[in-house]
């Protein structure tokens, strides 16, 4: 008997544990739906800043200020004062001496220069640069494709643990509900004290488990707040409903894959880089021919020793300039050889992601109708553990059906619940990696 009072006590004490830690978790929650969680996502990531400001750097690179199409303009000026002891000797023979005479001398001008032609190494670096704002952009959407699927992976993580949650709170309920009816049972001698102990000790499990399902619960929520930017101890209820694309759009986005694929993308903006750094190198072979401009002024103040007192002047100057390397030692042939060297192991690249994208589409795919077929499985499965569940509860209740034979039942149908709920969420992350592949991620709906 003094077991039995130790074994009654931890029950109450540890059901005191799951009643507190329950409603700890009890707070108002605001509802996130997926079109907030991707709208937070994109404002407030750290990673997608990132990529945003590096674009934003793209941007600049290739404006016209940077293109070295507009001309350079400097100003200079000068301005000089002496003082000068001087002796001067006139023809006449008269000596003039003068202590501290003071001159000056000012100046200024504004010079242009503008290149006119450099073998047309200028217009294929704005092109390139117009092609690494591409790469850039491409390279920021590879970002945001990733930290979105990131986030899914995390907030039905959150999703499936909830509805595991609500599994197992029932679970506990009908536990919870069997140790009375197994007590009561006892007090008119319908039953022995070891049923009202296997109660217990059922009740002292799901207890645990929903401890552990809560404990894993919070945790992937501060991992979906790290991944919004927002505070970690945030309450909100994610959405648990899940819809999977028709079958028939899924296969036209996997027909059009080369044409959005960002990493098939990405390499044909390198190859057009290099294709670009080869005519870049080949400018070498050209000359450059510059225009150049010049307006100054001048004005002289004099001592006393000089023949005039004030001199100024200004004029207009221009000139045309041209250069021409005709040989540079060998560096443009070097040059282009290895362009031509970076612009084929570009191709071979090319060819290698093609292949290994296709390869990751036709598995993504297969696994997507594997999980699919998986989860439809389980939903007959958890109809049939319903059913069985259902009908032990029914012969539990009137004697026909052992303690141990119901909770097996429950056992049974829990587990076919969670299983459901797992493969349903699996199901829908395959689909999120097949539409990342075929380019098609950020174009749809979830």
């Amino acid at each position: 008997m003094r077991i039995i009072h130790k074994n009654e006590n931890m029950f109450h004490v540890l059901g005191l544990i799951v009643v507190v830690f329950l409603f700890s978790w009890s707070g108002t929650a605001q509802q996130l739906t997926k079109q907030k969680a991707i709208e937070l996502t994109l404002k407030n990531n750290f990673g997608i800043l990132i990529a945003e400001n590096n674009l934003e750097i793209a941007e600049n690179n290739k404006g016209v200020l940077n293109s070295g199409y507009l001309p350079t303009v400097t100003g200079a000026a000068t301005a000089v004062h002496n003082i000068d002891n001087t002796e001067a000797t006139f023809s006449n023979g008269d000596v003039t001496v003068l202590r501290g005479a003071e001159s000056d001398r000012f100046s200024a001008s504004i010079g242009v220069d503008y290149t006119l032609f450099d073998g047309l190494g200028r217009y294929y670096n704005y092109k390139i640069f117009k092609e690494q704002y591409n790469l850039t952009s491409l390279q920021a959407r590879e970002t945001i494709e990733n930290t979105i699927l990131q986030l899914f992976t995390v907030y039905y993580e959150v999703a499936r643990l909830s509805e595991n949650i609500a599994i197992l709170k029932e679970t506990l309920e009908i536990s919870k509900k069997r140790v009375t009816r197994s007590e009561y049972q006892f007090e008119y001698g319908q039953n022995t004290k070891l049923n009202i102990l296997n109660a217990r000790v059922d009740v002292v499990n799901d207890s645990i488990n929903l401890l552990n399902a809560n404990q894993q619960w919070s945790n992937a929520k501060r991992d979906l707040n790290v991944l919004l930017n927002e505070d970690l101890d945030r309450l909100f209820d994610v959405d648990t409903i899940v819809r999977f694309i028709p079958r028939l759009q899924l296969d036209n986005f996997t027909s059009t894959y080369q044409d959005h694929n960002v990493t098939i993308l990405q390499n044909e903006a390198n190859l057009k880089i290099n294709e670009y750094d080869v005519k870049v190198s080949k400018s070498g072979y050209l000359p450059t021919v510059g225009l150049n401009g010049t307006y100054g002024w001048n004005k002289n103040n004099n001592n006393a020793a000089s023949f005039l007192t004030t001199q100024t002047s200004d004029g207009l100057s221009t000139s045309v300039s041209l250069s021409w390397n005709l040989f540079d030692g060998g560096s443009t042939i070097t040059n282009i050889k290895n362009a031509k060297i970076t612009l084929e192991n570009q191709e071979l690249a090319k060819k290698q992601v093609e292949q290994q994208v296709r390869r990751d589409i036709l598995n993504a795919n297969k696994t997507y109708r594997s999980l699919l077929s998986i989860h439809k499985i389980q939903q007959q499965n958890v109809i049939t553990n319903q059913n069985n569940f259902e009908r032990s509860e029914e012969g539990y209740q009137r004697g026909l059906v052992t303690s141990i034979e119901f909770r097996q039942a429950q056992i049974n149908l829990m587990n076919a619940q969670t299983n459901l709920n797992t493969a349903k969420y699996n199901a829908k992350m395959a689909e999120l990696e097949l539409l990342q592949l075929t380019g098609q991620l950020l174009n749809v709906e979830f």
